[in-house]
């Protein structure tokens, strides 16, 4: 007979997590009526151990209860297949969190390297899947919410597109586009396919931090007309604006936005 600390000193496990079996009814100790201490015999231990085998495969609790009481092993096949696929999709998940991860740290490398700077670089073709007439039109976030693949199936604003069309005398339209990036043009393709092979692309910075809230739009546009002259760039009359990355200083957000603007 055994006490719990030396069966959880057998097993590699916690007193807490023998207490927790107990519990659950998973193993049934023995107790000492004179003292009230738990006496494990080695068919509780086997128990435990049986436990920590299915435990070990991530089977939850509650099946572990269904198969302390009965299980064929018909049954057991069919607990590993359900546990099978739900590893599999967590698998695909991760891969699809290890691509968003590795993005966004490309994003990162991007601010630092073209932070206020200005080059001609393609703009990759996008899918469009939808609209909405701003970002703080939040009734409109419905559409948002059906057109984009969000890991955690919630709103982010990485998938929208601010589109500026302009002439010589000013601003003529100004909405948001919901896109989604094309990694393989041989996929499935619903919406309208928008690209630029030559853009003027740079990335600025936004936000109450950097900006006290003001509106930046006019100072943006001086500056890409600015370059344009500079460099005999012909402006095509539009601006595709990225929400790049928000960090925040002193509690103020600091936006990076992704800038093209399609040239002849």
């Amino acid at each position: 007979m055994y006490t719990i600390g030396q069966v959880a000193n057998f097993l590699g496990v916690s007193r807490d997590t023998l207490k927790f079996y107990e519990e659950k009814e998973l193993v049934k100790p023995k107790q000492n009526m004179e003292n009230g201490y738990r006496i494990y015999n080695r068919f509780d231990i086997y128990d435990i151990t049986t436990v920590n085998f299915y435990r070990e495969m991530d089977i939850e609790i509650k099946k572990i209860q269904e198969l302390r009481k009965s299980k064929s092993i018909e049954g057991i096949q069919l607990l590993l297949e359900e546990k099978e696929q739900e590893v599999l999709r967590e698998i695909e998940y991760k891969k699809l969190l290890l691509k968003k991860l590795h993005i966004v740290k490309e994003d990162c490398e991007n601010i630092k390297q073209f932070l206020g700077q200005y080059i001609v670089k393609e703009m990759k073709p996008l899918e469009i899947k939808g609209e909405i007439e701003h970002y703080t039109a939040y009734d409109e976030y419905d559409t948002l919410k059906k057109n984009v693949d969000s890991l955690k199936k919630a709103v982010t604003l990485t998938s929208l597109r601010r589109v500026i069309n302009f002439n010589e005398e000013g601003i003529i339209e100004d909405k948001f586009i919901i896109v989604r990036k094309l990694e393989d043009l041989d996929g499935k393709i619903d919406g309208e396919i928008l690209s630029h092979p030559k853009c003027i692309y740079t990335i600025i910075e936004d936000g109450r931090w950097s900006t006290g809230g003001k509106n930046i739009d006019q100072h943006v546009e001086a500056s890409l007309r600015k370059i344009a002259v500079e460099k005999g760039y012909e402006l095509l009359g539009q601006v595709y604006i990225n929400l790049l990355l928000t960090t925040y200083e002193d509690g103020l957000e600091r936006v990076f936005l992704e800038i093209y603007v399609p040239i002849k």
